[in-house]
This record gives C-alpha cells, sequence and structure tokens, in this order.
C-alpha cells in the first residue's frame, strides 16, 4: 500500500483566536490530500470534469489530538480504506515536527455525473487507478 504524503507550513491565516490551526483549516488540507491523490493517479480534477463527473464530499470526520501553532509543518498522509462502485473512503493523519500524531479523520466522498447530481459508478479501469492507494484488496466493494 502507498500513501500521498506532503509537508504545509503552518501560516498566520490558519490560526484561530486560541493560537492554535483552526479546525476548518484541517478540512482545507484534505482537500489538498484528494486533489494530489487524484493527481497521482492520473484523473486530476480538470480532466474528470472535462469527461463529465466530479468528486463530492458527502461526509467528513476529524479527531484532534494535539494542536498546531505558527510556523509549524504539518506532515498529512491519505490513503483508502473502501472503494466501491462510486464512491471511496480516504484516510488522513496529521503530524507535527516531532511525528507526533496531531489530528486523524476519514472522509466519504462521491462521484457524480456533473449534468444530473447523481452517482456515476467509476468504470473498471478508473477503479483499478485507486488500487495502489487502497489498504487492503478486501475493501474493494462492488456496491455503489
Amino acid at each position: 500500500m502507498e500513501k500521498i504524503s506532503f509537508e504545509l507550513e503552518v501560516y498566520s491565516f490558519h490560526i484561530d483566536f486560541i493560537g492554535h490551526v483552526n479546525n476548518i483549516v484541517y478540512v482545507q488540507w484534505m482537500e489538498i490530500g484528494r486533489t494530489k491523490l487524484l493527481e497521482a493517479i492520473g484523473m486530476p480534477t480538470q480532466d474528470i470534469f472535462q469527461q463529465g463527473f466530479a468528486p463530492v464530499l458527502v461526509q467528513t470526520n476529524i479527531t484532534y489530538k494535539s494542536p498546531l501553532y505558527l510556523g509549524d509543518r504539518v506532515g498529512v498522509e491519505l490513503w483508502l480504506s473502501e472503494l466501491r462502485q462510486a464512491s471511496a473512503v480516504m484516510q488522513f493523519r496529521f503530524y507535527n515536527q516531532q511525528q507526533t500524531l496531531t489530528a486523524e479523520g476519514w472522509q466519504k466522498g462521491l462521484f457524480v455525473d456533473r449534468d444530473t447530481m447523481r452517482p456515476r459508478r467509476l468504470r473498471s479501469e478508473e477503479r483499478a487507478l485507486f488500487a495502489t492507494y487502497l489498504h487492503s484488496t478486501t475493501a474493494v466493494i462492488e456496491m455503489a
């Protein structure tokens, strides 16, 4: 299993009134991760839009463990824990410079037809592109 891994810096506009990274920033970092995943498998967002479908989020869950502060660097890891015909569950972990887990979460994404906004099943060759980032092949499920 491979993971998408990248680092980001914490900037002043990420900080909330308490002095640590605001919770919504983690959702933005997840968006960056999803974009990097689609690019890594050869399905960048602009290309799939042109093909008439789009990824949308249907659920997000984050557990915060330890704060991040201005000037910190955050390491992000992303992989798939579930892949269905039209949806996937993505797992995320966030680490500080000392490799301490600061947050973890997951998101469920759905591919939809851009015109109808109804679920759009991935073709078998499209689904196969995700296999490298799927935690286990037993997580590939044939239902939508």
